[in-house]
């Protein structure tokens, strides 16, 4: 079966317009403003695409959150993790590139390091197209994008995107992460705007 070409800018401004037809609102005073210089080096489509995207927090979640997706994948597997992550109401924040509206996120997470330095974990479902969902290509079995960065105590640092993911769980309850791309979009220079 053959691989459909995906790319960052392509994904966030096509999910921004889906943003915009749902009429998302985002929030005027976020909790964290994050930019950083995204670079797709899976060479899907033959060439690297490069781009600055906007990852915009606006809420943390909640452990309550936290523990029902825990107990979503631990007792239904992708399909009811996917289901129990759309079920969350308020987005957590929104990802853009520049010029685009935003794709809302559902799950923000951030996570304290003892030298003064963080990690942000962020999860949604991605958009899937009308032809997508009707002709049922390998990549509706990647229904998450994924985000992890890590920041140092200056808020400056680094971190990757996956916009096709597979979160899985080992039967040691071993959360496994599956990348459709043959590499996760590198995202450099990143830091938080004050």
């Amino acid at each position: 079966m053959r691989r459909q070409s995906c790319f960052l800018v392509a994904c966030v401004v096509t999910i921004g317009a889906a943003a915009a037809a749902q009429g998302t609102a985002f929030a005027a005073k976020p909790l964290m403003h994050l930019t950083a210089f995204a670079v797709d080096m899976s060479n899907m489509a033959g060439r690297t695409r490069a781009g600055t995207i906007d990852i915009i927090i606006n809420r943390w979640s909640s452990d309550q959150e936290r523990d029902t997706l825990r107990a979503a994948l631990r007792e239904g597997g992708t399909d009811t993790l996917l289901k129990a992550l759309q079920q969350i109401k308020e987005p957590a924040g929104y990802i853009r590139s520049t010029g685009s509206v935003g794709y809302p996120l559902r799950f923000a997470r951030e996570i304290q390091g003892s030298d003064g330095g963080h990690r942000i974990i962020v999860a949604t479902d991605r958009y899937v197209s009308f032809l997508e969902a009707t002709t049922q290509p390998r990549t509706i079995d990647y229904p998450f994008m994924l985000i992890d960065i890590r920041l140092d105590a200056n808020g400056k640092g680094q971190g990757k995107l996956m916009p096709l993911a597979k979160v899985t769980e080992s039967e040691d309850h071993v959360v496994e992460i599956e990348n459709y791309a043959s590499e996760p979009v590198r995202l450099n220079e990143v830091r938080e705007l004050k």
